[in-house]
């Protein structure tokens, strides 16, 4: 077996965390803009801060078992870290500097009680105490900078690389910038450099300026002189549109459709492609623009209608083909890819969106308003090569080659003169009285702004006609074929403006933890280069094989930042694009061995790591689920088996996986594709040189001996859903198998990590069985016949010998008395979930509630799509059956694993409802009943 260390200390990451609360403020997060870090520039797929600040909190504080040795006191302070854990991750608090400073307090004792020191008290003197004592993290795959930020406000040395120079930039704006310049006064002439005012009206009042506060007024003053720049040089290139009542209104943005000339000979108009013709769908200002055709030109123009009964249902393009507004000839898609390959695709403005009195007004297009859209061609434009990924910028199967066919001519002059603008105000900001490092500092936000532009300025970028707004181009991670799209005015006050990319910067920055240790970001390839110096706690969220292209996708931006940046930024932006060829995924440019190539380089990585990492703290690293394949009595990903068996053979030990799920609640379809954990948290130590094999058997008589206490702690204490409690017990069955040198058959062969799993899921089945001890007979027989009949129906005979042990009858006790079954005509079936609505009569006050009744009768509240009453129809149930709510609650995790396996997802969701909503159901039932009482 391996031999600890003589001074191993668990931390809290390695026993427990309050998962429940993680997963929500995780989720939560997706719905917070204002000042949240991820508006400073788009990353594709960042972790949330949330699942970030509680790992490397986790990770660096003791577990009180590792101080504590009465049981009592080390529940109680364990509770106390989960409560602090818990208000540690709200996005609200995340600059409570009393929190904050508990935070690190509680970090620095458990750095000092290694040491044998004591830890200083002071929040100065603490976070001094974290730069010169407490471990570095580091992260080698940056990507958006959310692991090292959080590390950062947590009063740690902060370490980020990436090979991706978009990554680090975004990083280097994160954590290394803004303590360069923390409690700075701002340098433009508008700013009072003696405080900032806070407040408003008669609270408003002076402070000194604090954290990154002056930086961020700087941007935005300079990122207005940018805007008078742009708009003395180009102003006139967006004009306003004229109201039909008289006057004038600011454009929002000018709606445009592609041409292609329709197929049929006889008609040969440039037929516009759009996938709706409704421009607005918000209530009592709807609209949608009617195409009118001119023969004589072979044109098609068109004019904006409000709702009425002729209001076309959809567009008249779609993944089939496409059919002409003017003669109705239909085209398959491959004709228009044919025709836009050969340069005959065109535009034409279908509507003009503009600023009204509380509402979007909708124009139709003048020609006043074409011409202008026409009458100038940029100077200038990037000349870089796209990708040859047609399924990464979908616009490559269409005949687009180069970065600049991606936006119009105006979109092009908009984006330099921005650019020209930023180049020309570097001398301004020396001259308020700033150096060039900070000058330097201000471009690169405002840099970042151009880039935040630049994704919503293109031919890709959409109308959205819910919302009415303008969508930016990556919806998601690749750059679809667009058909109809939207030209934003950059010079508006709506939608996606220039002064709006501003503010969203301004506002990340504002908000970043500035006045904390100074962090450090650089370029590097983590397959040959690990920056790991003193030995760093390493948490890291890697490529997962080809799920996002980073280089590719990134080269978007890339070529507005490179003319830009490169002076400032010199080795960042040497190359013509992102360098690709050292990128560490699976795609299809590596040829037929990609995937091969993606796990070599992996595990190049993680002995790097393993040789460098800190030998007395858990590493961790983010895995997200892809592909999805049967695997015995559970489910297991490819990706994931591979990612195990790289760390495991790395020289790691896993000791903690812990689900990280980021969506608001549990979904039909993602149930049914078993792939509801958005990633799962790899917990790692550095597996001990003389750790000896072990047999097979051994390591089963291990799962079985630790396994279940570990899974009655993950439901009891972590209250981990029944969706992830198969992928949370990896972790205490891959610490089992990874803590050997091997793990061999008889034979002498070694167990593979998908071995390792299987024999993993048949530890967990064993234990969710060993649960219905713990219930009434009738729900005991209820569950065996569900096992042995999945569709709840058999023989009669079967049934009787089944219920015979449990001293029951099939239809005195549980048809008629307690109604969980009909036996008709020698055949037996369970109730199925929706026959226990709250129509369903209640047993007699003589007949005890069983679990597998109370547990039904909450599971129906709680079906997706159903009309029951949600948490309050559950509380009845858990009031009758107050004397055994916890068989209810395991009946209820067992009935879940039941149905995922079996793919009834509907079934599934509504269990794994009733445990995630097990606390609330309980409390609201003890509240009812003590005011029950009091009547």
């Amino acid at each position: 077996m391996t031999s600890q260390p003589a001074d191993y200390r668990k931390k809290l990451i390695e026993v427990d965390l309050p998962l429940d609360i993680i997963n929500a403020e995780s989720a939560r997060e997706k719905s917070i803009r204002h000042g949240h870090p991820s508006t400073l520039h788009l990353w594709w797929a960042r972790r949330p801060l949330a699942a970030c600040r509680a790992v490397l909190f986790a990770s660096l504080v003791d577990d009180p078992s590792a101080y504590l040795t009465d049981a009592e006191e080390i529940v109680i302070e364990r509770a106390k870290l989960h409560d602090l854990l818990g208000r540690l991750v709200k996005w609200e608090n995340s600059n409570d500097p009393t929190l904050l400073a508990a935070a690190r307090y509680e970090i620095a004792g458990s750095v000092a009680r290694s040491k044998g020191e004591t830890a200083p008290t002071d929040p100065a003197a603490v976070l001094d105490y974290l730069n010169r004592q407490a471990q570095p993290i580091y992260d080698p795959f940056c990507g958006g900078g959310s692991i090292p930020l959080e590390a950062q406000r947590l009063g740690l040395r902060a370490v980020g690389t990436d090979l991706n120079p978009v990554a680090v930039l975004i990083t280097k704006a994160l954590i290394e910038l803004p303590p360069k310049f923390a409690n700075r006064p701002p340098v433009n002439p508008d700013a009072d450099p003696m405080g900032m005012t806070v407040g408003k009206g008669k609270q408003a009042k002076q402070v000194p300026w604090r954290g990154a506060a002056g930086l961020a007024a700087d941007i935005r003053y300079y990122g207005r002189k940018m805007r008078e720049l742009a708009w003395a040089k180009i102003g006139h290139l967006y004009p306003t549109a004229e109201l039909p009542e008289g006057g004038a209104a600011t454009v929002i943005a000018w709606l445009w459709a592609r041409t292609i000339p329709c197929a049929n000979p006889a008609c040969g108009i440039a037929m516009p492609l759009l996938k709706s013709f409704q421009v607005s769908k918000k209530a009592g200002n709807q609209h949608w623009i009617k195409p009118v055709v001119d023969n004589e030109s072979k044109t098609v123009a068109f004019v904006v209608q409000n709702h009425g009964r002729d209001v076309p249902a959809g567009g008249n393009i779609s993944r089939y083909g496409a059919t002409c507004v003017a003669c109705g000839n239909t085209a398959v898609l491959e004709y228009v890819r044919e025709q836009s390959r050969a340069g005959k695709i065109g535009e034409v403005m279908t509507c003009i969106v503009a600023e009204g009195n509380r509402k979007r007004l909708f124009l139709s297009p003048t020609e006043e308003q074409i011409k202008i859209a026409f009458s100038e061609k940029a100077n200038k434009k990037p000349t870089q090569k796209m990708p040859s990924s047609a399924y990464l910028v979908s616009g490559r199967g269409y005949g687009i080659t180069e970065w600049s066919e991606l936006f119009t001519e105006r979109q092009l002059i908009g984006l330099n003169a921005f650019s020209d603008a930023l180049l020309e105000i570097r001398d301004s900001i020396v001259a308020d009285r700033a150096g060039g490092q900070y000058a330097n500092a201000v471009l690169t936000y405002l840099a970042l702004a151009i880039g935040r532009n630049a994704d919503s300025s293109s031919k890709f970028s959409t109308w959205q006609n819910v919302g009415d707004f303008v969508a930016h181009v990556f919806a998601r991670q690749a750059i679809p074929m667009v058909w109809d799209f939207a030209e934003t005015n950059s010079f508006s006050s709506s939608s996606q403006n220039w002064m709006n990319h501003v503010t969203w910067v301004a506002e990340a920055v504002e908000s970043l933890p500035a006045a904390v240790n100074q962090g450090e970001t650089h370029q590097a390839d983590a397959t040959t280069t690990i920056y790991a110096k003193d030995g760093p706690i390493i948490v890291t969220d890697p490529p997962y094989y080809d799920n996002i292209s980073y280089a590719e996708l990134s080269d978007y931006f890339y070529v507005w930042l490179r003319p830009l940046l490169r002076e400032i930024y010199p080795d960042l932006f040497s190359g013509i694009l992102v360098p690709i060829d050292e990128e560490m995924i699976a795609a299809p440019r590596f040829g037929r061995d990609t995937r091969r190539r993606f796990e070599d380089l992996l595990n190049q990585t993680l002995r790097l790591i393993r040789e460098r990492c800190s030998p007395d703290f858990p590493s961790s690293i983010f895995y997200a689920y892809k592909q999805q394949e049967e695997e015995r009595e559970g489910r297991t990903s490819t990706g994931w088996e591979t990612m195990l068996t790289a760390v495991v053979n790395a020289g790691f030990w896993i000791v903690g996986t812990w689900p990280m799920r980021t969506e608001r609640a549990a979904r039909s379809n993602a149930l049914a594709a078993n792939s509801l954990a958005t990633s799962v948290v790899l917990v790692c130590r550095p597996r001990p040189a003389d750790a000896l094999p072990a047999l097979q058997q051994r390591f089963r008589e291990e799962l079985r001996a630790e396994v279940p206490a570990a899974l009655e702690q993950l439901t009891r204490e972590s209250h981990i859903a029944p969706v992830d409690l198969r992928q949370a017990a990896i972790g205490p069955g891959m610490a089992v198998y990874s803590r050997y040198g091997v793990v061999q058959t008889p034979a002498g062969a070694a167990v593979t990590v998908r071995q390792a799993l299987a024999d993993i899921n048949d530890a967990v089945s064993q234990y969710l069985a060993e649960q219905a001890g713990q219930m009434d007979d009738e729900s005991r027989f209820c569950l065996d016949w569900l096992l042995s009949h999945p569709r709840g129906g058999g023989d009669y005979g079967v049934a009787e010998g089944l219920a015979r042990p449990y001293n029951l009858s099939i239809e005195d006790g549980l048809e008629r008395r307690h109604n969980l079954l009909t036996a008709q005509d020698g055949w037996v079936a369970l109730r199925d979930l929706d026959e226990y609505d709250e129509e369903r009569p209640w047993p007699g006050r003589r007949t005890a509630l069983t679990a597998w009744e109370g547990v039904h009768r909450m599971a129906w509240h709680l079906l997706p799509g159903e009309s029951g009453q949600g948490i309050e129809g559950c509380v009845p149930a858990a009031q009758r059956a107050a004397d055994r709510l916890d068989a209810l609650e395991r009946l209820a995790r067992i009935l879940y694993d039941i149905y995922d396996r079996q793919g009834v997802s509907a079934k599934a969701v509504a269990f794994n409802s009733v445990v995630v909503s097990w606390n609330e159901i309980t409390r609201r039932a003890a509240e009812q009943s003590s005011e029950q009482r009091l009547l």
